[in-house]
């Protein structure tokens, strides 16, 4: 079941504090896959995640979606069905975006 205590500020909180990042960026999707063989009712969100955090830098893309699935491990399966993620290492982002980009 669809844990209702998980809202995109939790979700964001839970990657800041369990990932140490600078940058957290939710968006709920949920919408776009209402109709998918998967989809069900209860069966959690689809959610697309920017993460920029130092415990990416020197990691392969497979090494940072395994931290970011480490960190959601409770959710996965329940309040939280798919992830598409964009996972940064601060070095990663030029100047620019950097202060561009809330502090988490």
């Amino acid at each position: 079941m669809r844990d209702p205590m998980l809202t995109l500020d939790g979700l964001r909180q839970l990657l800041a504090e369990k990932l140490q990042a600078l940058y957290v960026h939710v968006e709920d999707e949920s919408h776009r896959h209402a109709g998918h063989r998967g989809r069900h009712q209860g069966a959690g969100g689809h959610y697309r995640v920017q993460v920029v955090s130092p415990l990416f830098t020197g990691k392969t893309l497979l090494q940072r979606h395994r931290l970011v699935y480490a960190a959601l491990a409770e959710q996965m399966g329940q309040s939280i069905h798919a992830l598409a993620l964009q996972t940064y290492s601060p070095e990663e982002l030029p100047a620019s975006e950097m202060s561009h980009i809330e502090i988490a």
